[in-house]
């Protein structure tokens, strides 16, 4: 029982700052504009199941699916890391609405499409948290083996983050009314900024990890 538990407190306190959808959830309204409460809420629900299973697959498999694909964890980081840096400068250079425009709701059906890419990934589980959560299931193989109060303890936590996101970004409505529309406007560009440097990490750590492999040898 005491083995359940540490898994499930060190995969909330690994996993949750990397995810941090506090931080996220002047994204997730920036990048949908003009929804309705209800659809906010629906969407929001959406991708965090979408988050949820992304997180399971990760942690439970995601090392045996690398290895498979011969994919490394340092290349996974350098492609997310030009993505989520490609996202940022978007959202940082994007003009902002004239007073009073009024924006189109986009249809439903194209609303929940964006659900995954990118409001899943990588905006809310990125390669950070995919890395993360691979190392961490790897790690628990490997000391506990298929301990099953391990399993359900991994089970909860990624349940509990799920939760944690559904609840800042469908009731992110609520953050911009307090900030306004200058406020929200600035947090919005600050947060495109801090995620630009977000993915400069990612792609730094992974291409560190890449040419730390690299054997030069003297001629």
């Amino acid at each position: 029982m005491i083995t359940a538990a540490k898994a499930f407190f060190l995969i909330i306190s690994a996993l949750f700052p990397i995810v941090d959808p506090i931080s996220g959830s002047p994204l997730f309204l920036a990048l949908t504009p003009q929804l309705s409460a209800e659809t906010r809420r629906a969407l929001a629900w959406r991708v965090a199941l979408d988050c949820f299973w992304v997180m399971i697959v990760s942690y439970f498999v995601g090392a045996k699916v690398l290895a498979f694909f011969g994919v490394s964890l340092p290349v996974v980081q350098v492609g997310g890391g030009l993505i989520v840096i490609s996202i940022g400068w978007t959202m940082l250079s994007q003009k902002d609405s004239p007073p009073g425009a009024v924006q189109k709701n986009l249809p439903q059906v194209d609303v929940f499409q964006r659900a995954f890419y990118p409001l899943t990934m990588p905006l809310t589980v990125g390669p950070g948290s995919i890395s993360v959560a691979v190392t961490l299931g790897a790690n628990s193989a490997h000391h506990y083996g298929h301990h099953i109060l391990v399993i359900v303890a991994a089970v909860l936590a990624i349940v509990f983050i799920a939760l944690t996101v559904f609840l800042c970004y469908a009731f992110a409505n609520a953050l911009a009314r307090f900030l306004g529309e200058t406020g929200m406007a600035i947090i919005v560009r600050l947060s495109a900024f801090l995620l630009i440097c977000i993915g400069v990490q990612i792609l730094w750590n992974g291409a560190s990890a890449l040419l730390s492999a690299v054997v030069f040898h003297a001629g």
